[in-house]
């Protein structure tokens, strides 16, 4: 086995999923199921203004990361924010389109560390402790309602300065979970 190291490299990886998937698949026709969902999670991937990478679309969400310069924490809540209003914006389309109520949101998790790909065929796939956390962070129990934004402890003191400082005030926020494994997650 070759050490590849080298292959590993720091980035950012988020996760927009699409709340209430379950129930919306069991209680809706396939066929107009299967249309929304394309349609929804396309007008995710359009909103893509970061430029990041799409690992992989798994079912009700994308796998989207980005190496090295990762975006600021302000431009990732402006990419969120359009995220989140384009994916409004199709909902509402669709349920005047279909004239049926759509009770579909969406939640985004950001995190950043180390990770790498793998191939086996045609299929590649992001491999790193990053990636499976931010699955983790999908199954949280500190937003109860989507819509909402889920940041690790990790991509904010990438982002700032001083990141000891940068995340001092959620360490008594309500809207504040410690997951040992991950740290802090911190709700907006």
């Amino acid at each position: 086995m070759k050490n590849d190291t080298a292959q590993y490299k720091t980035g950012m990886v988020m996760i927009p999923d699409i709340s209430g998937f379950t129930d919306f698949v069991i209680n809706t026709n396939m066929f107009i199921g299967k249309y929304i969902t394309e349609s929804l999670l396309k007008s995710i991937i359009d909103s893509n203004t970061l430029s990041l990478e799409v690992s992989e679309i798994e079912g009700d969400a994308i796998l989207f990361y980005k190496y090295h310069k990762i975006p600021s924490f302000g431009t990732t809540l402006t990419q969120i924010e359009v995220m989140y209003n384009n994916f409004r914006r199709e909902i509402s389309r669709l349920s005047l389109q279909l004239s049926m109520e759509i009770p579909l949101s969406l939640k985004i998790i950001v995190h950043y560390g180390p990770f790498t790909k793998y191939k086996i065929g045609r299929f590649e796939k992001l491999y790193g402790a990053p990636v499976v956390e931010a699955h983790k962070m999908l199954k949280n129990h500190i937003a109860k309602f989507p819509p909402y934004a889920l940041f690790s402890d990790a991509f904010l003191k990438a982002n700032f300065e001083q990141p000891a400082k940068a995340t001092i005030e959620y360490d008594t926020c309500d809207n504040c979970m410690y997951l040992p494994e991950i740290g802090y997650i911190h709700y907006l």
